[in-house]
């Protein structure tokens, strides 16, 4: 090869917003011993404390409780106006309660709220039962379906999630079932923002501590055990933007509220969604070989918009990475590279670079002009 060729082959720094700042904020940091916000618009995770470490889910499990009903309701297996018998086993579950009773039958609406407003460890043994025959069945079912939506290392012993050691999953997982239960269901996922609900003449309050601060956060569930300590899976939006939180292993319920509220109104206030560049939008001219054109044109398949901390907007930087030249025939869609983003403060991604338009390959009288270019100029 020629040592032409060989200088065409390097990196291209096509576009520089501008270089990255010196002097940025300290990284954010929590109590808690595992943790993941995630930006719902762009998927960009904003933060990330051992977040594909497994954990204990207490409660948090029963989201998962709820996406399976959802499921069900979604296929016809049931409607909410269903009425599910109440085992013995439900009615003696401990734990925080629904308070249904041995015998009696109870409506999926009633048990879904009973899930997730009250969190009661009997009503997801119900649900449970009602669907599936036994519990076991049931959790053995959740596994399958968390897997099929992504969550690849959670497993799932129980409906409620009381404690076992090989029940577990990962904030990382649980942020996945968030966004599935938010975007697959968003005619339920309000059921996570009443503050109360009434059963057998009890009245219980949502323990989700967020959706009363009055900062855009509409759900999603709270959890804990002594093994996990305190968590919570949240969910919140404002100015358009929607990220999920999902915290775990906290100290106390004070701890809980006092951190999710933190993180999450730095979640929701720090940060903007910013589109950086449009479908199509041409990044770079690169020379071909053995083609009816000297030069293409690159660009990306798709609108690319990023979540950029609001102080850093005008410190992103973006470079299109690609080797040169590039052999014909090229199809427009055709990768050829990559442009990396680097966002500061929370990180960098890549996304293809690829052909704007079709080039042809040149005729054989082309293309042996190419190939003696390159034998004369050395090497």
């Amino acid at each position: 090869m020629t040592r032409d060729l060989l200088r065409l082959s390097f990196l291209c720094i096509l576009l520089v917003l501008t270089s990255v700042s010196a002097s940025l904020a300290l990284p954010m940091t929590t109590a808690a011993k595992q943790a993941v916000i995630i930006d719902m618009g762009t998927g960009m995770t904003l933060f990330a404390k051992d977040a594909d470490k497994r954990m204990p889910t207490s409660s948090m499990s029963k989201v998962m409780t709820a996406y399976m009903v959802f499921d069900a309701l979604k296929e016809g297996k049931v409607t909410m106006n269903t009425p599910l018998p109440v085992s013995e086993k439900a009615w003696k579950k401990g734990g925080s309660k629904m308070f249904v009773e041995a015998g009696k039958k109870v409506f999926v609406e009633d048990l879904l709220k009973g899930v997730i407003v009250q969190s009661g460890n009997d009503a997801t043994i119900v649900l449970a039962e009602g669907l599936a025959g036994d519990e076991d069945s049931f959790a053995a079912a959740m596994t399958a379906r968390a897997h099929e939506l992504g969550m690849k290392d959670s497993n799932f012993k129980n409906a409620s999630g009381w404690p076992d050691p090989d029940h577990y999953s990962t904030a990382r997982d649980l942020a996945t079932l968030a966004q599935k239960i938010i975007v697959d269901y968003p005619h339920y996922y309000s059921f996570y923002s009443i503050k109360e609900f009434e059963y057998n003449g009890i009245k219980q309050a949502n323990r989700n501590p967020l959706i009363y601060k009055n900062i855009g956060v509409d759900g999603i569930k709270t959890g804990h055990t002594e093994a996990g300590g305190y968590g919570l899976m949240a969910s919140g939006e404002k100015n358009g933007r929607r990220v999920v939180m999902v915290i775990n292993g906290l100290d106390s319920e004070r701890d809980r509220a006092d951190e999710g509220a933190r993180l999450m109104n730095w979640a929701l206030n720090q940060f903007e969604n910013l589109a950086l560049i449009k479908k199509d939008q041409i990044l770079a001219t690169a020379k071909t070989i053995f083609a009816t054109e000297d030069e293409i044109e690159l660009t990306v398949g798709r609108d690319i918009r990023a979540t950029i901390p609001t102080l850093q907007k005008d410190n992103v930087k973006i470079e299109t990475k690609y080797n040169e030249p590039i052999q014909a025939p090229l199809k427009k869609g055709d990768i050829v590279g990559e442009v990396l983003v680097f966002v500061p403060e929370v990180g960098e991604f890549s996304v293809p670079l690829v052909v704007a338009n079709d080039v042809e390959q040149a005729g054989f009288f082309g293309r042996t002009i190419d190939k003696l270019k390159v034998l004369l100029s050395g090497e």
